[in-house]
C-alpha cells in the first residue's frame, strides 16, 4: 500500500516535468531549424543577387551603370543593348559556336569516362593500380602547366584555329573518369556482369544496356559540370581560335569590351553575360535531378 501513494505522490510531478522536457526540447529543435533556414536563405540570396544585377543592369544604359551604380530596378534600354551588341559583335554565331563545342564535350566526355570507369571497374590487368594512380596524380597537376605542350601539339597537327582543338583534348576527363569509378563500383555487382556472359552478351553490348544505364545519374551530374566548364573556357578558345567566324560566345563579349565606348556599351555587355547564362541554367533544370538523386544516395549510404 505505502509503494502505491508513493507511486501516486510522485507520477504527477514526473509527467509534469517531462512535459517541460518536451515542451523544452521542442523549442530547442524549432530555434535551430529556424537559424538552419535563415542560414539557408542568406546564401540564397548572396548566390542569386549577382545573377538578378546582371539582369537588371542588362535593361539600363552605359551612362546610367556608370553614373548611378547598382541598381535593383529594370532599366527601359533592353532593346537598345541588344541593338548594339548585334551591331557590333555577331553574338549568334558566337553563341553556336560554343554551344557546338560545349554539347560535344559534354557528350563525348561522358561517354569515353564512362567507358573508361567501366574498364576500370570490371577487367583486372596488369599495371591496373598503377594506372588508376597516375590517374589520381594527374589530377593533382594545374592544366595551366601542361597549355604550352597543348598549344604546341595542336600547332603540330594542325588543328589551331580549329574547334577540334578544344573538343578532342576535352573527351580525357581525368576527373570525371575518377568520379564514374567510384560510382560504378557501389552501383553494379559484378556478378550481375557474369551473368550476362553467361548468358553470351558481348561486352559493348554489357556496358550499353547495363552499365551505362546504372551509371546515368553519375554520369549527367559530371555532365553539368563539364558542360560549364566547357561553355565558360576562355583561355584556351582565346589562344587556339583567331578567326572571328571560329570566335565562342566568351570571346565574343570580351571583344566588346575592347570597342573605345566601352563604358557607353555596359548595358550590352551584361546583355551579352545574360544570354550566356541561359544554356547553363537550362542544362541545370534539367540534369539537376540526376545532381539531387546522387546527393541523396550518398547521405543514404553514409
Amino acid at each position: 500500500m505505502k509503494d502505491n501513494r508513493v507511486k501516486e505522490q510522485i507520477s504527477p510531478q514526473t509527467d509534469e516535468q517531462r512535459r517541460k522536457e518536451i515542451r523544452r526540447n521542442k523549442a530547442k529543435k524549432v530555434m535551430v531549424y529556424s537559424l538552419i533556414y535563415l542560414f539557408l536563405a542568406f546564401l540564397v540570396v548572396i548566390a542569386v543577387i549577382p545573377f538578378w544585377i546582371v539582369l537588371i543592369n542588362a535593361t539600363r544604359d552605359g551612362m546610367s551603370i556608370s553614373t548611378q551604380g547598382i541598381s535593383l530596378i529594370p532599366g527601359t534600354s533592353l532593346v537598345e543593348n541588344y541593338r548594339i551588341l548585334v551591331d557590333n559583335v555577331d553574338v549568334v554565331r558566337g553563341f553556336m559556336n560554343s554551344l557546338k563545342i560545349a554539347v560535344a564535350v559534354t557528350v563525348l566526355s561522358g561517354y569515353f569516362s564512362a567507358l573508361t570507369a567501366y574498364g576500370f571497374h570490371v577487367f583486372n590487368f596488369r599495371g591496373k593500380n598503377v594506372l588508376f594512380g597516375l590517374i589520381l596524380i594527374f589530377m593533382m597537376v594545374p592544366s595551366q602547366l601542361a597549355f604550352l605542350g597543348y598549344v604546341r601539339l595542336m600547332t603540330q597537327i594542325g588543328l589551331m584555329d580549329n574547334h577540334l582543338a578544344l573538343i578532342i583534348p576535352a573527351i580525357a576527363s581525368i576527373g570525371t573518369v575518377f568520379f564514374l569509378r567510384a560510382y560504378i563500383s557501389s552501383s553494379l555487382g559484378k556478378e550481375v556482369i557474369e551473368a550476362a556472359r553467361i548468358d553470351g552478351a558481348g561486352e559493348l553490348y554489357i556496358f550499353h544496356r547495363i552499365a551505362l544505364p546504372l551509371m546515368a545519374p553519375g554520369v549527367a551530374t559530371m555532365s553539368i559540370f563539364t558542360f560549364i566548364g566547357s561553355w565558360n573556357n576562355y583561355l584556351s578558345a582565346r589562344v587556339i581560335l583567331s578567326s572571328k567566324a571560329n570566335e565562342t560566345l566568351p570571346m565574343v563579349i570580351s571583344s566588346l569590351k575592347a570597342l573605345r565606348i566601352w563604358y557607353q556599351n555596359q548595358g550590352a555587355i551584361y546583355l551579352g553575360f545574360a544570354i550566356s547564362i541561359v544554356p547553363i541554367v537550362v542544362v541545370f533544370i534539367f540534369a539537376s535531378k540526376y545532381l539531387i538523386e546522387n546527393i541523396s544516395a550518398g547521405a543514404v549510404k553514409g
